[in-house]
């Protein structure tokens, strides 16, 4: 949580990374000399970018009267070097560097003046929410901007990616402050080549598909919002049910209707109906298995655990090895490679498709099978014919299998002649036929190729396409099969409304591969016993290996600190990993070099030490920072009141407002509020460092500022300060945390509350939702936070456990979340280790008598590193892999900050607490041994 605030905003926003907790907080004076200003590049050609190739950045300078600028980057790494590659400066704040984007210009809007401009905002604190750059991603084929979960420093790009920057306000959640574009008006419009003679787009009149008017059309075809049932009766018509479930996740990822769909297939009964006709101990229908799984990835489902049946496990398990030539020849397999009983050419594209998409590699044999069927014009035919049969090309078919084999890699040829198939196929008037000797044109058609020739490349071919279709909409919102009917088909309005919405089967539903649920081998390991040490019993990650990714000196430079930008120390962070080594005990020697650091004097790279970041003393001084320096010093048996030179608990008592301020509404939120703690976090650190200092009284009106902040439905805690909707895991443990030192029954009431708040969000997996996903960092506070009653709670506690111990990586460190950017972050490996032992924040204690004290290294002199050693994008994970697909948790990122994304109120302000259960009348034995 180091610059958590940052992480917070430019991360998951953008960047409330530094300190929604402490955002004003921060470096001023001699902090400002250090504001680095990136140069500005020589901009890489936006041509030179292609779907395929490079990445695209696009920065909104719409608050100042500019337009839209684009920027490419041919070879792109990270998100902050996308921007400089695309011809755009920044300058950071001065209390972060250069991580937290402060300032963005570009030559080609008003000379390259950098906005906004000082006097608008001087970036040395952390700017408000309501006034900042958001930073917004989108990956290959995505049709919605996500909060960026990871600042620009941290966000690893791929070929095809898409990053903006938006001026404004954005909460925690990413819900507002959206880009007023899409990641298809920005994203390059390049792709492969055409190959030699394909003909050039038909020249036809801009059009748009009511996507609105559609998606209500298929709806009202639903009997219940769940389904489609056939005419005359009411038994579900399966096939149709999917197709709606497809088209409405086109629109919306989280489309509440397609879930529905999903939650009614996923019945048994459904499931076995339509894909286990045979009995469900049977060989599937393959096709209607494949179609299953997909609506499961479309919808956020388990495709190996849908219905009864692991959809993926049958499809495999069920490949022909031979055909029907065979001396015993198989039911249902024609040749080697196909998916028994598929018969058709969809049925094993489709096949192909939900395997990849589920993280499973599909038999070779299975895919040589969809291009061995293309036909000499360059189509497929709709049956799986075998060979010397007559093959007879169709468009939407050909569009679905050129889509399966360029997912699946391997056979561009045939995609190259598929993809120039259907261009030659397409009408002037933008359209294809259902069929090769028809003459109208077909939605039905033309929206399956529009699709995969969008995937491919060939956006101008595909925006033609859909402005034919877009005219083919009938009056209800539906359309008919071809041009000139009038009755509405329900196959032809699915793909019309996928075509619309610029989507694609493959695109729909990837989702990256669910880890396995095994934790690594190694038993988690004992720490020494000097104070609260037993992890909780079961399964959980390998700390003592956590513990070494941490101490290493890849990450902390010279054993001391981490840093947030080159050559600037993320105090916040550090303070983070010195709470894991002191929950765990595995490195002592490490731990005092810390905190001696802080503690001695300690100058990072650029001359800043730890009060330089709580800025006590000064007129910015932060509560939630001088609250989390204090519990770290409380824990480790260093005197609070003598920290680096100052009285801390003094600091926080007088830094309790006395009313709010209206004029600066980042100092004081209300009375009671600690100055600059702009979150629950800070607010519940600042509480614990006043209680563990035997202060119960000077913290009794922050006590009651924090409950004030309560949702009176749920009991459960918002991120920010006057943010009552944001309610979330993080802050919520933390606040548990705080409240839990105190003995008298309404507090303790309101921990119970919390706590069972908290046992309700925890996910199948184990992990818990926040900010960036189903977050590392948010399991971990859970399981700090449950942990206050680890007997009632037990069953939890070891399912987030096993979540934790899946997110972690061969070297020891962690995911920022399970489906996010893969690789181990520093922020989320301490928040990891130390939340896994369940060691509450206010109870947290570590002796370190017996270590020999080094001397503070001098290292304002020296160069630093040149790029800040946070995430290890190359680390392949352990026993239990990277995540699932994207994305959250709690994190906000910072610009360019290496925070992950912790929750705001996670990254806000101090590691989240390192929690396990002490109330008073909490202290209760668990079989891990705690006390």
């Amino acid at each position: 949580m180091g610059t958590e605030q940052q992480a917070i905003r430019q991360g998951r926003a953008g960047q409330r990374l530094l300190s929604l907790v402490t955002a004003a907080v921060l470096a001023i004076g001699a902090a400002m000399a250090l504001v680095m200003a990136a140069p500005p590049a020589q901009a890489d050609p936006i041509a030179k970018c292609t779907r395929t190739k490079g990445a695209i950045v696009a920065v909104d300078f719409g608050k100042w009267g500019g337009p839209v600028v684009r920027g490419c980057d041919t070879t792109p790494t990270t998100g902050y070097d996308l921007l400089h590659a695309g011809g755009f400066t920044t300058e950071g704040t001065g209390h972060d560097g250069p991580a937290f984007i402060c300032r963005i210009g570009n030559r080609s809007f008003n000379a390259g003046k950098e906005y906004p401009t000082p006097a608008q905002e001087d970036c040395v604190l952390t700017p408000q929410a309501t006034a900042y750059w958001s930073y917004w991603i989108a990956s290959p084929g995505q049709k919605k901007w996500t909060y960026s979960p990871l600042g620009a420093m941290s966000r690893t790009l791929k070929p095809g990616d898409v990053d903006a920057w938006v001026f404004g306000a954005t909460d925690i959640g990413g819900t507002k402050g959206r880009p007023s574009f899409t990641p298809d008006d920005v994203r390059a419009d390049g792709g492969d080549p055409p190959a030699p003679g394909d003909p050039p787009a038909p020249n036809v009149p801009p059009g748009t598909i009511d996507l609105p008017a559609a998606t209500r059309w298929l709806t009202e075809r639903l009997t219940n919002g769940q389904r489609v049932v056939n005419d005359g009766d009411t038994t579900p018509n399966y096939l149709a049910t999917t197709d709606v479930a497809y088209a409405l996740a086109a629109t919306d990822s989280e489309h509440p209707t397609a879930r529905r769909i999903a939650a009614f297939l996923g019945r048994p009964e459904h499931t076995d109906a339509y894909a286990y006709p045979a009995g469900k101990d049977e060989a599937p229908d393959a096709t209607a298995a494949a179609r299953l799984a997909l609506v499961a990835e479309a919808t956020g489902k388990d495709p190996r655990d849908f219905g009864g049946h692991d959809l993926l496990g049958d499809l495999m398990a069920n490949v022909c090895l031979s055909g029907s030539d065979a001396p015993q020849p198989v039911p249902g397999c024609a040749t080697k490679g196909d998916f028994r009983t598929t018969g058709q050419t969809e049925g094993q594209a489709l096949a192909v498709i939900a395997l990849l998409n589920g993280g499973v590699t599909p038999p070779a044999e299975s895919v040589t099978r969809l291009a061995q069927l293309q036909c000499d014009d360059g189509g497929f035919p709709s049956f799986l014919i075998l060979d010397g049969q007559v093959c007879e090309s169709e468009a939407p078919t050909t569009a679905l299998v050129a889509l399966a084999l360029q997912h699946a890699g391997g056979h561009t040829p045939v995609v190259t002649k598929a993809r120039s198939s259907l261009k030659k196929a397409q009408f002037k008037t933008g359209a294809w036929p259902a069929a090769s000797y028809s003459v109208p044109g077909s939605a039905y058609a033309t929206g399956w190729a529009a699709q995969t020739l969008r995937a491919l490349g060939d956006r101008a071919h595909a925006n033609a396409a859909v402005s034919w279709i877009s005219r083919q909409q009938l009056p209800g919102g539906g359309f008919a099969f071809e041009e000139g009917t009038t009755d509405p088909l329900l196959y032809a309005t699915t793909a019309a409304v996928i075509a619309g919405a610029k989507s694609d089967l493959v695109t729909l539903t990837t989702k990256e591969p669910v880890p396995p649920t095994t934790p690594p081998t190694t038993p988690p390991t004992t720490p020494p016993t000097t104070g609260p040490t037993a992890p909780p019993a079961g399964e959980g990650p390998d700390l003592k290996k956590g513990s070494a990714y941490l101490a290493d000196h890849k990450r902390l430079i010279q054993g001391r600190y981490y840093e947030g930008s080159p050559r600037f120390a993320d105090y916040g962070m550090t303070i983070d990993g010195a709470y894991a080594l002191a929950a765990t005990g595995h490195d002592n020697a490490t731990l005092r070099n810390i905190v001696d650091f802080l503690d001695k004097g300690g100058k990072d790279a650029s001359n800043r030490g730890v009060h330089d970041w709580t800025k006590i003393g000064t007129k910015y001084a932060g509560g939630g920072f001088i609250g989390k320096t204090a519990v770290l010093a409380e824990s480790v048996g260093r005197d609070p009141r003598s920290f680096g030179g100052k009285n801390l608990i003094a600091a926080l008592a007088q830094g309790t407002c006395s009313a709010a301020t209206p004029a600066e509404p980042r100092k004081c939120a209300g009375k009671g509020n600690y100055t600059y703690a702009n979150s629950v976090f800070s607010q519940s650190l600042g509480i614990i460092a006043q209680v563990r200092a035997g202060e119960t009284a000077a913290a009794a009106r922050p006590v009651t500022y924090l409950k004030s902040l309560r949702d009176p439905s749920t009991g459960a805690w918002p991120s920010l300060v006057g943010e009552a909707s944001d309610i979330e895991v993080d802050s919520t443990a933390m606040a548990a945390m705080a409240l839990d030192l105190l003995p008298d029954a309404d507090s303790q009431a309101a921990v119970d509350r919390a706590l069972a708040w908290l046992a309700g969000r925890q996910l199948s997996d184990g992990g818990f939702p926040g900010a960036s996903g189903n977050s590392v960092n948010s399991a971990a506070l859970a399981v700090q936070g449950l942990s206050l009653d680890a007997v009632k709670y037990e069953d939890e506690i070891e399912k987030a456990r096993k979540f934790l111990a899946s997110q972690q990586n061969k070297d020891g460190g962690f995911n920022v979340s399970k489906g996010g950017q893969a690789g181990s972050d520093v922020r989320a490996s301490a928040q990891a280790v130390g939340g896994a032992t369940g060691i509450s924040f206010g109870v947290l204690t570590r002796d370190m008598s017996g270590t020999t004290p080094e001397p503070v290294p001098s290292i304002s002199g020296q160069p630093g590193t040149s790029t800040p050693v946070i995430i290890t994008p190359g680390e392949e994970t352990g026993a239990a892999g990277s995540a699932e697909g994207q994305g959250g948790g709690g994190s906000l990122a910072v610009t360019g900050s290496q925070v992950t994304g912790l929750t705001v109120a996670a990254v806000l302000l101090v590691l989240v607490g390192w929690g396990t259960a002490h109330a008073a009348r909490r202290r209760r034995a668990t079989d891990g041994g705690q006390a």
